[in-house]
């Protein structure tokens, strides 16, 4: 565990939660993820599971929560299950949560090794009504490899053909969706060390220096602030900016172009998502100043827009009629064009030019699970995230916060890290002048 221990309040804080929203006589589950293979003997370092780390703070592999808040004994209400240590275990991997350090960082009290799960679940599903199995439920998730809950539930399902077997994602994504005050404070330090990151590149940029050298200068700040890379970044010079989702970060930065850094930092498995878009000379011209300008003017009246009780289609309908109406200033879209309504939303004339989402859910996952169909509520974390691509000149602008929404006024989390472009120019001259 890189990171600063978390308060465990936060953990049987949601627990209880979960706890009020099931049904009576329900009994729910919830597993780590898998560690995945790579090639030959190799394995990827463990993903928590998001639902998991959020019930118990757990990050070990092969752990198993289960939950019966009606259980007769208040000692089977909760139980965690974990992988039994050895010495064999401690030489090879390392060090693995003893019951005594499970049960401090979690708030449960009782502490099983995996081999009891098996026992311990049969005597107490026989006693419930309902049981509630995990899945990844992500509406934008591609999921091509059997995973370790969706073996879980197949294995219950055969042993237990006749209970009732319920779906905890729909719960859970209602949880997560509104975040507590501890979560801000997570989220707000992983903003604070993107901010970190962001500062140091800003001073490190110039003409010549490689994509790749710039993702190495956010990995330094991000590693040494005991977190991590939020997502693969972004280090898109150029013409690379017009690629949404450009990855090989392994181009010159040359003398004249933007720089679009689409980085953020995880910290506690919580997850910051920014993205600007600087000059490598340090001095944007007339026509970057004109495109930087206009997508900054959508952000903050985007921001502003995040009201409880909208809805997100009616927000995002908004960010493209503000930018389309930014593009026609730029002469990139004619009067006209503003009033053309397609039968296909993604045929919009701004679409050229804005084709995705102004934002989303943000959390322990980066596109974080909600539910984005019903209307925005205070205490979502969202991220706002409009730009404006020009291919023809190579260009591409898009500025990213991540705000926290409240009905007195909404709280930009990422609202100290500079985004004007004096303010961008005048922390890259520092560079000069060391």
């Amino acid at each position: 565990m890189r990171h600063a221990p978390i308060d465990p309040e936060l953990f049987v804080a949601n627990r209880r939660r979960l706890a009020q929203r099931l049904p009576p006589r329900s009994l729910a589950l919830v597993t780590a993820n898998d560690i995945f293979p790579t090639n030959a003997d190799g394995t990827l370092r463990i993903v928590p599971n998001s639902d998991l780390f959020y019930l118990t703070g757990v990050e070990q592999e092969e752990s198993v929560l289960l939950l019966f808040p009606d259980a007769d004994d208040e000692r089977q209400r909760e139980i965690l299950f974990l992988r039994e240590t050895s010495e064999l275990i401690a030489i090879w991997e390392g060090h693995k949560l003893t019951a005594e350090e499970a049960r401090a960082r979690t708030g449960i009290r009782r502490i099983e090794w995996l081999s009891q799960l098996p026992s311990q679940l049969h005597r107490l599903i026989c006693e419930a009504d309902h049981v509630f199995l995990n899945a990844n439920e992500h509406k934008r998730a591609d999921i091509v490899v059997e995973t370790r809950e969706a073996r879980f539930a197949r294995d219950l399902r055969a042993r237990y053909p006749l209970h009732d077997f319920r779906r905890l994602a729909p719960l859970m994504h209602q949880l997560r969706a509104v975040k507590s005050p501890t979560e801000v404070a997570l989220l707000q330090q992983a903003c604070d060390l993107t901010r970190r990151g962001f500062e140091r590149v800003c001073r490190f940029v110039k003409p010549g220096v490689n994509e790749v050298e710039v993702e190495a200068e956010f990995a330094h700040e991000f590693i040494r602030g005991r977190g991590g890379f939020a997502y693969n970044p972004i280090i898109a010079s150029g013409a690379n900016a017009c690629v949404l989702h450009y990855l090989d970060n392994d181009q010159p930065c040359r003398d004249g172009e933007l720089l679009l850094l689409d980085v953020g930092a995880s910290y506690a498995n919580y997850n910051a998502d920014m993205t600007r878009t600087i000059p490598v000379n340090g001095r944007f011209t007339r026509r970057q100043k004109q495109v930087y300008d206009a997508v900054l003017r959508v952000l903050r009246s985007q921001i502003a827009g995040l009201t409880p009780g909208r809805r997100l289609r009616d927000w995002q309908e908004t960010s493209e009629e503000a930018v389309a109406r930014e593009c026609v200033d730029l002469g990139l879209l004619k009067t006209k064009d503003l009033k053309v309504k397609p039968e296909d939303p993604m045929k919009k004339p701004v679409k050229r030019f804005y084709m995705h989402g102004c934002g989303h859910p943000l959390g322990l996952d980066v596109h974080d699970v909600g539910i984005t169909t019903e209307p925005i509520q205070e205490g979502w974390v969202m991220t706002v995230e409009p730009a404006i691509y020009i291919r023809e000149e190579r260009l591409a602008v898009r500025l990213e916060n991540d705000v926290l929404i409240r009905s007195g006024g909404n709280v930009d989390l990422m609202g100290d890290i500079p985004i004007e472009t004096g303010d961008i120019e005048a922390l890259m001259a520092r560079r000069k002048k060391g």
